[in-house]
């Protein structure tokens, strides 16, 4: 991967958000900055869950070892137990969070895990924050990682739409990747794509001049509605429509590959 000129310097929505400003639980210490930030505007929802919460015995396993390690402990809006909408008012210090000052990589909907574990193991210099609201999967990422853990990873169990509004610094992220969103292919359910102009927007404020938002799908439509989304909006530039360096034949583009859909790569840059 191409690391971007430095820098001077897939949600339960609707009920979960606060109708007004909270303070953060009693209690809980937030990786980093407790200041209570503006409410997240409200969100169609942009992922389904899959299956249970349930995890498999060797996911269990690895969830037991390394959860408490590199797994977020996040507040949720009062009387949102189980969600996975994030307070408000938490935020993420990532050089707190990892011990170091390095680039950060956030990862929109990380799966099973197999980009990120790919790319942590093999750029041990960066720092990798995934968020993903399939505990299951982030039990299988943390299965993938062996005898040892990677300790440049952490994970939040979260709606993206909604948590990178307010819980990370603005301009702190040198990469965002969002790899195969869920497509909505239905046309009724276009509105519940992720990457929308309001979405947009927020991941520009986490991306600093210089750095790249990659993103990947296996739906041509949605790849269509992607560029037009991101060509449009002020913030972003296309700069490749190649495979990002990192990301690694999954099981999951395979069968994409398999059914006759052809994969599309961009990767823009925030201007």
């Amino acid at each position: 991967m191409t690391r971007p000129d430095t820098p001077s310097v897939r949600s339960d929505s609707g009920p979960d958000t606060p109708s007004v400003r909270q303070d953060p639980p009693k209690g809980h210490q937030a990786h980093g900055h407790p200041a209570v930030g503006p409410r997240p505007l409200a969100r169609t929802r942009s992922f389904t869950r899959r299956g249970g919460r349930m995890l498999k015995d060797s996911h269990q396993a690895a969830w037991d070892r390394y959860a408490d390690a590199l797994v977020l402990e996040v507040p949720r809006p009062h009387g949102a137990d189980g969600s996975t909408a994030v307070h408000p008012a938490y935020r993420i210090d990532p050089e707190q969070v990892f011990g170091r000052a390095a680039p950060l990589v956030v990862e929109i909907g990380s799966g099973s895990g197999d980009a990120l574990v790919h790319a942590a193991t093999t750029e041990p210099g960066w720092d990798f924050l995934a968020l993903e609201v399939w505990r299951p999967g982030i039990g299988h990422a943390l299965a993938k990682m062996g005898a040892e853990p990677l300790t440049n990873v952490r994970f939040v169990e979260a709606d993206a739409a909604l948590a990178l509004q307010s819980m990370l610094p603005g301009g702190s992220a040198h990469e965002v990747w969002t790899f195969f969103p869920d497509p909505w292919p239905k046309n009724k359910h276009h509105k519940r794509r992720l990457v929308a102009p309001d979405f947009a927007g927020t991941v520009a404020d986490l991306v600093p001049p210089g750095g790249l938002w990659r993103l990947a799908t296996d739906w041509a439509d949605y790849a269509d509605h992607m560029r037009a989304v991101l060509d449009g909006h002020t913030a972003w530039e296309l700069v490749s429509t190649e495979r990002a360096p990192l990301r690694p034949m999954t099981r999951f583009e395979r069968r994409g590959i398999e059914a006759g859909r052809e994969i599309a790569d961009l990767a823009y840059r925030r201007v």
